[in-house]
């Protein structure tokens, strides 16, 4: 297929995930009927029911766009381009009407070289919406981050001892016994730890300098994709690597200066 406009592209994202958001904002405080729960995570039907209204808005736009998304598949998502969207992240915090959860839809490009592995993709747009604050971060690769149309730019805290850092917990015995350590020694050496449960604002927010930096081990493609663009175009560092698990990586996501202090204690 030819390339998308990204213009165009990045025009419904922004439309579609805010469409989307002030959905999910009117139902903050009503009942929430769960789909699955396990020990550390829920499904909603909201999460379902939002990624179908993604899922349309998008293929009535770009018909020939797959769409990989936390709650399913649409098209070859092999294919040279895609779309990869996470209806609402931070679910659990949705679900019990804490209003820090967003839309997240980013848009992949597989690299010329690919040998078709899951994660041989360039992200070229990225579009985070939190409906609660109004707050609406965009990226287009190659450009400025924005958010409500505004740059913005990483901090330049260059210690652990004045920072603040964010960290999330996967659900895996494996992924805990490893972070639960570095937990204990950051809370040791920085200004502050933060457990926020949304990943996309996580980044979206340490690419505003509201954060230095932010751990996870075993996040999710879609957890990561609009966010980590977004913060390398506020001049941030988005350090990632595959695990085992498709789709699934570990993070560490910083200021730029941020990473080597953090690798230390783990």
């Amino acid at each position: 297929m030819n390339a998308p406009n990204i213009n165009a592209a990045l025009a419904t994202a922004e439309k579609v995930s805010r469409k989307v958001g002030l959905f999910l904002k009117r139902q903050l405080r009503s009942h929430k009927r769960i789909n699955q729960q396990t020990a550390h995570d829920i499904k909603l039907e909201l999460d379902e029911r939002s990624q179908r209204m993604i899922e349309r808005d998008l293929r009535k736009a770009f018909p020939e766009i797959a769409i990989l998304g936390e709650e399913g598949t649409v098209g070859d998502t092999g294919a040279e381009w895609r779309w990869v969207v996470d209806p609402i992240d931070g679910t659990v915090n949705f679900s019990r009407g804490l209003p820090h959860a967003c839309v997240c839809i980013a848009l992949q490009r597989r690299l010329p070289a690919s040998n078709g592995h899951w994660d041989d993709y360039l992200t070229e747009l990225g579009v985070v919406y939190d409906p609660f604050l109004d707050e609406m971060w965009t990226a287009k690769s190659g450009g400025k981050a924005r958010l409500n149309g505004r740059v913005i730019r990483v901090s330049e805290t260059d210690n652990l001892e004045s920072s603040v850092v964010s960290i999330g917990f996967a659900k895996s015995k494996t992924t805990l016994k490893r972070n639960l350590p570095l937990f204990a020694r950051l809370y040791q050496r920085v200004l502050k730890v933060r457990l926020m449960g949304s990943a996309a604002l996580a980044l979206t927010w340490t690419a505003a300098g509201r954060l230095d930096a932010y751990r996870e081990n075993g996040i999710s493609l879609w957890d990561i994709a609009a966010g980590g663009l977004i913060l390398e175009c506020a001049g941030g560092e988005f350090w990632r690597q595959p695990l085992r698990g498709k789709y699934t990586y570990e993070l560490i996501a910083s200021n730029g200066r941020l990473r080597k202090r953090i690798e230390r204690l783990i």
